[in-house]
């Protein structure tokens, strides 16, 4: 009765050491595939970024040489009376239209919102820089 109760002692705890290894090396390999992925998901962030970074430099840049653009003809068109600066000012709310999208960019980017949405705003200010562009065509 002795021997069977050390013996049934000595498998249990051979048991539960082994179900306790087994714990641990579970928990190593769910730890290790989280950070594996956190990391890869934050190496895919940051190339992502600075590409639209980038987006965000050349729209910047057009919305400069287009607002150079708009105030060289200014004087033009506030010389020539109300209809002719009616016309200038609408085309000039297309400008700052682009210029409200481009900044809505520039905040998403701060913010570190998640990269579609921030592509999202960079094809609105693009669409909105166009439509500005198109405004000055037309004066």
């Amino acid at each position: 009765m002795r021997k069977s109760r050390l013996s049934l002692f000595k498998s249990t705890s051979m048991l539960i050491s082994v179900v306790g290894i087994i714990m641990i090396i579970s928990t190593i390999i769910v730890v290790a595939y989280v950070a594996y992925s956190m990391v890869s998901e934050g190496i895919t962030d940051q190339i992502s970024s600075g590409t639209q970074y980038d987006d965000l430099a050349e729209l910047k840049s057009s919305y400069s040489d287009l607002a150079l653009k708009f105030d060289s003809i200014k004087s033009t068109y506030y010389a020539e009376g109300p209809d002719q600066i009616k016309v200038y000012n609408d085309a000039k709310l297309e400008l700052s239209r682009a210029n409200s999208a481009i900044e809505n960019v520039q905040s998403a980017l701060d913010a570190g919102k998640p990269s579609n949405e921030v592509d999202s705003r960079i094809e609105f200010a693009k669409e909105k820089l166009e439509i500005a562009n198109n405004a000055y065509n037309n004066l």
